[in-house]
């Protein structure tokens, strides 16, 4: 039987790069951008729900952020020496979750760089997106996770919607991406980030969007957080799994990033069109918090 209490794997040396995968947590297919890392870092891969182990041994409850947020923490105390802080990189879920780390445990973390968190409360449309996503439970019972995850393909690109495909491969709901459906998607994406708190910690944050999603909802997200936070914005490499797609010169961009923090750089440059996007999303009407 796996012992999920070792749900995390440290590869390389350096300073310790913290990396929170999307999804439920399961780091597949990152292994191309943690060994790229790993040149230049001491990189620690999260694994919240221990899926790399194996199978489920048993039912996930519905997950929580401030879980997963509080676990991270643990684990960066559990490794770093008293004087030492680490950079953290979170993509999607992950991006939530890296998000919530730095608002309420600041103090070991020297850098955080959330890639395309899906945090669709703070968007000017969130009721929409709401039902969206509540569409997406709905077809998951009655016509299967397959079909579910169509519509929140679909969803996610501003996609036009008239049901699945007459084919979609079903999705066993004991899987990483059943359980990401089942269990993370609803809590994560509704979660509002503690802005006020970001706020105060701007200089230690980087929202970043991929290029190829320019105009998605994740990228939406990721500018409008950038201006509500005061944190700085940077595009990578590709789209929502840019990190998986583009290992290697997503890596790059991502050490390019940490380097310019650590050396006191902010304001690094995203191309015209990045911070066209940025401009948009500082013009959308803003939520309350």
């Amino acid at each position: 039987m796996p012992d999920r209490r070792s749900r995390h794997d440290v590869r390389g040396s350096g300073p310790v790069l913290l990396i929170l995968p999307g999804g439920a947590g399961h780091p597949m297919g990152l292994e191309g951008a943690t060994a790229r890392l790993a040149e230049r870092f001491t990189v620690v891969t999260s694994d919240p729900l221990g899926l790399s182990l194996g199978p489920l041994d048993g039912p996930v409850g519905e997950q929580r952020v401030e879980a997963w947020s509080d676990g991270a923490h643990r684990l960066l105390d559990s490794l770093l020496p008293d004087d030492e802080s680490a950079y953290v990189f979170g993509s999607s879920s992950g991006g939530i979750v890296a998000l919530d780390l730095l608002a309420r445990h600041p103090r070991r973390l020297r850098h955080v760089v959330a890639h395309e968190p899906p945090s669709l409360a703070v968007l000017p449309d969130a009721a929409r997106q709401r039902a969206m996503i509540d569409e997406v439970d709905e077809i998951g019972r009655a016509r299967g996770l397959g079909a579910a995850m169509a519509r929140l393909q679909a969803g996610l690109v501003g996609g036009t919607w008239d049901g699945p495909p007459a084919f979609v491969p079903e999705v066993d709901p004991d899987t990483p991406m059943g359980v990401f459906l089942t269990r993370v998607l609803r809590p994560f994406t509704t979660h509002i980030p503690d802005l006020p708190a970001l706020k105060s910690l701007s200089a230690r944050l980087t929202l970043g969007a991929g290029h190829d999603s320019r105009g998605q909802l994740p990228y939406r997200a990721a500018a409008l957080l950038a201006e509500l936070s005061g944190g700085d914005f940077a595009e990578f490499p590709g789209g929502h799994l840019g990190v998986i797609e583009h290992p290697v010169t997503f890596a790059d961009r991502l050490t390019a990033l940490f380097t310019g923090a650590a050396e006191g750089t902010r304001g690094l440059s995203v191309g015209s069109d990045g911070a066209t996007a940025r401009r948009r999303a500082s013009r959308a009407p803003r939520r309350a918090t």
